[in-house]
């Protein structure tokens, strides 16, 4: 006999069924219009099956909740011989009264059709009852499950489904575990029993024992099992002995009997079996026809369409991780020098609680450097300098850079005269112990910190009053001001600490902070740390939009963010930039790439220790303090030249040149004859030096202005250029005619002549070009990368002077003075050039760059430096490669090789490559979810520029070849797109659950988490993710033009153009060219999602396992209650004793171990503790982490009930609580950060509770939804129109998290939270009884209740 299709009966052909075998009903089955209610008599056995009596009351409830696409509970009796409530209690049997609603033989239509549905019931039970027991017909109360307050109500899980019987005419077989007394009880309130009816029908049964074997001509009508939708009471999934039977030409009904006996229905949990009597005495011997039941989906399951699409997206995750790991230290290559030092630590124990309410948390120190400071007491003698460590820092981390400086005064400053004079003093460097907290997840702890450091700044400023400690000079003013030195958070602290009422006026004017993410808050978990970067912010764009500084309370301060670049993986370097908060007169970003002598990117903790750059942090330091003012540092505008000298290359447009402004120092005498003027338009070309035994002159006329074409000079040099008094080997002179005027030669402090002999000369008023040279890496054959690596001999760098012909049209002449008096090796390489040839534009889109990348030539005859800008080129999520050709020199050897810079004019960034051949270009340009600069930048000031240095007598062309670096680009998807794993993933979850919700709701099968996800990816996940794609497009888009780029003029176009949140939304980018990321960010998380739901299996199946290898009994019931329970019921036929003892077996009975129902009173004590705590003591964060334990559990106990009874209903509820995890779990990372917080603190013995994040609506309804899902309940199904209202919750939820979920990421809790609640409502309005005052007096009521109850495992 050829094997039923899973999930189809025999003949159920026209029936729509889901994946686990439930029946989709048709709403123009002819059944339709027949009455739900009907009246029920329980028949209880000692060999009864509970499943298909749990079929049956599953059947009711499935039927009496659909108003359109619903099934009626089948009557068994036809309606003209209904028996009536009244007749119940009649003492006259069936055959006594023809005229009563007694069972009847009569063939009618109606009777006809019951026999067809009971036929279809035996076929699926498989089985009847041998005895019964006295019935009556159930109350009203009682009577059907009808739907109330929209919900259908729902019987109990079936708890026992033994397995399936197969019988033959000459033997029976059975399963050693089915049992003929098989207990018999309904969770509900059983009905009252008939003794008088159910003894009539036992007697016509045992008066006509007819076998129920099947027989061709026999067979119920076709499609009669189709309006049987079982499935959703398990059924159909282990619950039915599987066998169908036939009968000469009578069906049996549910209950065994022979269609002339009367047919029961059956409310109860009783399953139905087949009389001994009945098995024994068969006509004739004939096999039996077996059909396995369906099973519902196994939560294992997979689709090939979600198989692919989670391959897909972890394939892409692992290209990104890879490009991640391999190839971004090509992008940014490690260069940093170890530090060494021999520090020491005072604590200054008077900093106490006199001062701060924080002096038991924070402490206060100061640092010593050993050998060089007086450690044998605590004098104050120079400048206060406070350090402010970051995210869980150390006040340690201070001792690299307050190493240097100490040694650097040591050893340099204090034996420089001038620089003593100048106010130049030893630094004090103070720092702080924050015992490690974590900044970055907690606004709070940011706000505690900045009072503190407040606290702190006064009473730093107090000690150099204190002449106890002080030990400065009695002829300088009392510091008011303090140094910040800032790294990672502590660099928006001290930004915080302007904000706070306990901020002393003017105590703070000079800030530097290292790798801090002053932009947007690395990670948004936390709203009020979102709110406090927004206040932060607002203030400062409002301070520096005053049109007047005495309105400004920010005009004093100077502000330089210094950024590590790629290499710094913890924060994104893009959040280091200023440009949105600061303009460029007060502050400046720049990377560590760009300043001189370093030229490498560096970690989030190298650029602490990185030894090039803590000697330049140093030296800038020095140079800005002046101990002989108040401020104890210079003027803002002196500060910020000097913080651009050190911090710039020289070559920005923001840059400043010392020779403009300076005056004449050199006196230049020459011979009137002398050959060493070169030729206008000539280019000066030195390939060695001393050549000469005396002094040598080259004089480069320098061309008048008014050029229709805008010119430049340009010097490069592999030598160090000499400053005034220097004897170097070369020396640059900006030279203008000196009169010869008696007396006026005495005023120059320096006289060069080289006239020699010679009667005639000429004199030059010469000005020293050293203090504007740009240091440039140097570029040989031998050089690799722009810093030196290991033992690598360090290279000296090459000179490089470079100055616009208006800078520098007051002189007449360039001197280049070679002052070597033997031969030495070295070049020069001097010259002006047209800006028309020395500058291009390459005008090329992101499309045609990544489809066939950008070639273009620089031609033989080229100035020595070539400029070439890409406008296009200005995302930071691309990365590219550069490919330069070789050029053929001839002769004469090349003189260097080539050097390419690339740059951005805003913010500061540079990278250097030398030797270049290959290089690997990254940028960090605009960035995804970064505001907008205050002012728009100028088309000359968009794009990325490279400057290529190559040696122009070699007269040969150099072909360059740009294209983009597709795996370099996968990896920077990292850095930028991190945090949306905390937000997209919630938008598959939550059209995952709003489709189990849909088809739970319909079909009253909740389909599992793989089912539903491969539904979603069939319609919904398609067009949600196409709909946002065209929504970001639609958002995308030039800027909005702003009337000027000048400083001031933001102000008034701020608030009306500048919106400072547009790049907020989905992926923070409005670049249409990016319109791909959405679809893939929502492929990896659509792997990601489906990676979770499997771990959450393997992690819910291996603690089930654990968990039944310590239990050792059946975790669906205990022995002793399986074994008395029978007998306890046989004996309570009365009315009243029967339903008393099925309550007082129903929590052992039907309620396995893992799911014996607490008391109302104990849950509702444990959630008010709970409660409680989150309101005064702890966060409800703790509380969330709780929930998900306990959820954790429920899953475990769920999946292990639904292993052991294998019916549909325990699935759907393991399905339900498996989601409502994965849900809750995708939410935990949210909530993690804060409760990490709150754990350092008890570690710390800071047992002040916190002051937020404490609200009680944030987390009550998931301690109620998850402390109702511990009693084994389902929530119950919503047949009206509420049931839209999940929907739309869950769709809210997933689109909010997808267009706000980065930017926001701590409004995903209160959105999930406010679905949950939704839920608790449900599951609370399940019984149209739940706000009854009876409930509420039974709350605190341990006794038993006549309510019924939902279906619970």
């Amino acid at each position: 006999m050829q094997k039923p299709a899973s999930g189809f009966s025999a003949g159920d052909n026209s029936a729509t069924r889901t994946s686990n075998g439930a029946v989709l009903t048709s709403p123009s089955s002819p059944i339709a219009a027949a009455k739900s209610s009907w009246t029920t008599t329980p028949i209880s056995s000692s060999s009864a099956s509970p499943a298909a009596t749990g079929a049956l009351t599953g059947l009711d409830t499935a039927q009496s909740s659909h108003p359109r696409h619903s099934v009626p509970a089948l009557d068994p009796l036809p309606q003209p011989l209904r028996q009536s409530p009244s007749s119940s209690t009649s003492a006259s049997g069936p055959a006594s009264n023809p005229t009563s609603n007694s069972p009847s033989t009569s063939s009618t239509p109606r009777a006809s059709l019951d026999s067809r549905q009971s036929s279809a019931r035996s076929r699926r039970n498989g089985a009847s009852s041998s005895t019964s027991i006295p019935s009556t017909s159930t109350p009203s109360t009682h009577r059907d499950a009808k739907a109330r307050n929209g919900l259908a109500r729902l019987a109990p899980i079936i708890p026992f489904s033994p397995p399936a019987t197969v019988l033959s005419a000459s033997a029976t077989r059975r399963s050693p575990t089915s049992s003929s007394l098989a207990p018999s009880f309904s969770l509900s309130s059983p009905p009252a029993v008939s003794t008088a009816a159910s003894t009539s029908a036992s007697a016509a049964t045992l008066a006509n024992p007819i076998p129920l074997l099947a027989s061709p001509g026999n067979a119920p009508a076709r499609g009669a099992a189709n309006h049987h939708p079982d499935d959703s009471d398990g059924s159909r999934t282990g619950g039915s002995s599987g066998i169908a039977y036939r009968s000469n030409g009578i069906s049996t009904s549910s209950t065994g009997f022979a269609s002339p006996a009367p047919k029961y229905a059956i409310a109860s949990s009783a399953s139905n079996t087949i009389p001994q009597s009945i098995m024994e005495k068969s006509p004739r011997p004939e096999r039996p026809i077996v059909r396995r039941p369906p099973r519902a989906r196994s939560p294992w399951g997979i689709t090939f369409l979600t198989l692919s699409a989670s391959l897909l997206g972890a394939v892409l995750l692992g290209l990104i991780l890879k490009s991640l790991v391999t190839r971004q230290f090509d992008l940014d290559p490690k260069g940093c020098r170890m530090s060494y030092m021999r520090p020491s630590y005072a604590h200054l124990s008077e900093f106490d609680t006199e001062h701060t309410r924080f002096a038991s948390k924070y402490s206060l120190y100061l640092y010593r450097e050993q050998g060089v400071d007086d450690n044998s007491k605590v004098r104050l003698k120079g400048i206060p300098v406070l350090f402010i460590p970051g995210n869980a820092g150390s006040y340690k981390q201070v001792r690299p850079i307050a190493a240097e400086a100490a040694n650097y005064f040591h050893d340099v400053v204090q034996h420089n005269e001038a620089a003593i004079r100048g106010g130049a003093r030893s630094l004090d460097f103070f720092t702080v112990d924050f015992n490690e907290d974590i900044t970055a997840f907690h606004g709070q702890t940011l706000l505690d910190q900045a009072e503190y450091l407040n606290e702190a700044i006064r009473y730093i400023l107090s000690l150099y009053l204190d002449p106890r400690m002080s030990a400065r000079d009695s002829d300088v003013p009392d510091p008011t001001s303090v140094i910040i030195l800032g790294h990672s958070m502590g660099g928006v602290v001290a930004r915080t600490m302007l904000i706070m009422p306990n901020y002393q006026s003017n105590s703070i004017n000079t800030i530097v902070t290292l790798s801090a993410p002053h932009a947007r808050p690395p990670v948004t978990f936390d709203g009020e740390i979102v709110k406090i970067y927004d206040d932060i912010n607002d203030y400062w764009r409002r301070a520096y939009s005053q049109q007047w500084a005495n309105n400004n309370p920010l005009w004093h301060v100077t502000l330089v963010s210094i950024a590590g670049g790629g290499l710094d993986t913890i924060v994104p370097s893009d959040y280091a930039s200023l440009e949105s908060l600061v303009p460029d007169t007060h502050g400046f970003t720049v990377f560590t790439t760009t300043i001189p002598n370093v030229w490498t990117s560096m970690d989030h903790q190298a650029i602490l220790w990185c030894d090039q750059f803590r000697k330049v942090i140093s030296r800038a330091l020095y140079d800005v303090v002046d101990v002989h003012r108040a401020t104890q540092t210079k003027p803002r505008a002196e500060r910020m030249r000097v913080f651009k000298k050190h911090f710039l290359t020289g070559m920005e447009s923001i840059a400043e040149r010392d020779v403009p402004s300076k005056e004449p120092t050199t006196l230049l005498t020459l011979e009137d004859n002398s050959n060493a003027i070169i030729a206008q338009g000539e280019r000066l070309v030195l390939r060695s030096f001393g050549d000469s035994p005396r002094l040598k002159a080259h004089l480069l006329p320098i061309p008048p202005p008014g050029s229709p074409v805008g010119k430049r000079f340009t010097l490069l040099t592999d030598q160090q250029l000499d400053k005034p008094g220097d004897a170097g080997k070369l020396e640059v002179l900006f030279c203008s005619v000196f009169p010869l005027q008696s007396g006026q030669a005495g005023v120059f402090p320096i006289k060069m002549d080289l006239s020699g002999e010679s009667t005639g000369s000429t004199r030059l008023a010469c000005k020293n070009a050293a203090s504007d040279v740009i240091v440039l890496p140097a570029s040989q054959r031998s050089s690799r990368y722009p810093f030196t690596v290991g033992e690598e001999r360090e290279a000296t760098p090459f000179s490089y002077l470079q100055y616009d012909i208006e800078h520098i049209a007051e002189h007449q002449f360039v001197a280049v003075i070679d002052k070597a008096t033997a031969h030495s090796p070295g070049f020069l390489i001097a010259e002006f050039s047209d800006n028309s040839q020395s500058h291009r534009i390459k005008e090329t889109g992101l499309r045609s760059l990544l489809a066939f990348g950008l070639k273009f030539r620089l031609p033989a005859i080229r100035p020595m430096v070539t400029e070439i800008k890409i406008p296009s080129m200005v995302s930071s999520l691309l990365a590219y490669h550069l490919e330069i050709g070789n050029q053929v020199c001839g002769e004469e050897a090349e003189i260097f090789t080539p050097l390419v810079r690339q740059y951005l004019s805003e913010p500061f960034e540079s990278k250097y490559y030398v030797n270049a051949r290959q290089a690997s270009v990254s940028v960090h340009g605009v960035a995804p979810y970064m505001p907008p600069p205050l002012t728009r930048r100028t088309p000359s000031e968009e794009g990325l520029s490279f400057q290529f240095w190559t040696d122009p007598t070699c007269n040969s062309s150099i072909q360059v070849h740009l294209t983009v670096d597709v795996m370099g680009s996968m990896g920077k998807l990292y850095m930028r797109y991190r945090t949306v794993f905390a937000a997209f993933p919630i938008l598959i979850v939550a059209l995952v659950l709003q489709k189990q919700f849909r088809v739970y709701d319909e079909t009253g099968v909740f389909i599992t988490f793989s089912e539903s996800l491969d539904l979603c990816l069939r319609k919904s996940i398609p067009v949600v993710v196409a709909v946002l794609t065209v929504f970001s497009l639609s958002i995308g888009g030039p800027q909005a033009n702003q009337p000027s780029s000048s400083f001031w003029s933001w102000r008034n176009a701020t608030e009306a153009v500048v919106d400072f949140h547009k790049n907020d939304l989905l992926v923070g980018t409005q670049d249409p060219f990016y319109w791909f990321l959405i679809p893939l960010i929502s492929v990896i998380c659509i792997g990601v999602c489906t990676a979770i739901n499997y771990a959450a299996l393997a992690l819910t199946n291996v603690l089930g396992l654990v968990f039944s290898l310590a239990v050792y009994r059946p975790g669906w019931v205990r022995h002793n209650d399986r074994r008395q329970a029978p007998q306890h019921i046989a004996h309570a036929t009365d009315q009243q004793q029967q339903p008393a003892a099925a309550h007082q077996l129903q929590p052992q009975q039907y309620f396995s171990p893992a799911f014996i129902q607490s008391t109302p009173r104990r849950r509702v004590i444990t959630t008010a503790v709970l409660l409680f705590l989150v309101s005064t003591v702890i966060p409800y964060q703790f509380a969330y982490l709780v929930a998900c334990l306990v959820q954790i559990a429920t899953t475990v106990r769920a999946l292990r009930v639904a292993s052991d009874l294998r019916s549909t209903v325990n699935y759907n509820f393991y399905n339900y609580v498996h989601s409502i995890l994965i849900l809750m779990l995708w939410i935990l990372p949210i909530n993690l950060p804060i409760l990490a917080v709150w754990i350092r603190n008890l570690a710390v013995h800071w047992l002040t509770p916190f002051s937020s994040h404490h609200n009680v609506l944030s987390i009550m309804p998931f301690i109620v939804l998850v402390e109702t899902l511990t009693t084994g309940r389902m929530v119950p199904r919503v047949t009206t129109r509420l049931k839209y209202i999940v929907s739309f919750l869950l769709f809210g939820v997933a689109i909010s998290a997808a267009v706000y979920g980065v930017s926001y990421a701590y409004m995903i809790h209160y959105l999930v939270n406010i679905v949950v609640a939704w839920l608790v409502t449900v599951h609370s309005t399940g019984d149209s009884d739940i706000w009854s005052g009876a409930v509420l007096t039974d709350l605190f009521d341990n006794g038993p209740t006549d309510r019924k109850q939902g279906k619970s495992p």
